[in-house]
């Protein structure tokens, strides 16, 4: 496994979809995840240090693993299926470690919450990251207008990725290629 940290949160002007990036702790390969636009949310307001008076979902939830006697260990973006991320929380109580299937937007939401680690592997990594560009040299043909493929958005359109394109389309992009976002 590889630790990963949040690199940027996005937003991709195409799709109008916030994007987090994570980024190899110790490498330059970073790993864009599509995310909902509630747990973008989440993740900014963790970041930026804004608290709410009362707990929003993701910090219910991590009071919640507190309060049964829990420590989240780390958070693990496990595979992608079908152009859908899993992950898992490993949450230690006691001598005892529970492994829970979550979403990964939750799961770094909570992660960021709880100050936990998180890791994915190395053939997420290599399969389906970009490496952060030194230069930002692509043009907007190249990068597809404002972030998206030329042939991957046709192929999108018409109901979903190939997988070849996907990973094509992931190597041409630079995190620069995604807007900000901003809660």
């Amino acid at each position: 496994m590889i630790e990963v940290k949040v690199q940027s949160l996005g937003l991709d002007r195409t799709s109008n979809t916030p994007v987090v990036i994570l980024q190899e702790k110790t490498g330059t390969r970073v790993l864009p995840i599509w995310i909902g636009p509630g747990e973008a949310s989440a993740i900014a307001m963790e970041l930026a240090g804004m608290k709410f008076s009362r707990p929003l979902t993701h910090d219910l939830f991590a009071s919640v693993i507190m309060g049964l006697g829990g420590e989240l260990q780390r958070v693990m973006i496990t595979k992608v299926v079908e152009n859908t991320y899993y992950a898992e929380l490993i949450i230690q109580r006691g001598a005892e470690l529970i492994s829970v299937d979550a979403r990964p937007s939750d799961s770094i939401a909570i992660a960021l919450r709880l100050r936990a680690t998180i890791f994915t592997t190395d053939e997420l990594l290599e399969n389906t990251a970009i490496e952060i560009a030194e230069s930002t040299d692509l043009t907007e043909t190249e990068a597809g207008g404002e972030g998206e493929g030329g042939e991957a958005a046709e192929q999108e359109s018409q109901g979903g990725l190939r997988a070849e394109a996907l990973q094509e389309y992931l190597r041409r992009l630079h995190p620069e290629d995604f807007g900000r976002f901003s809660p």
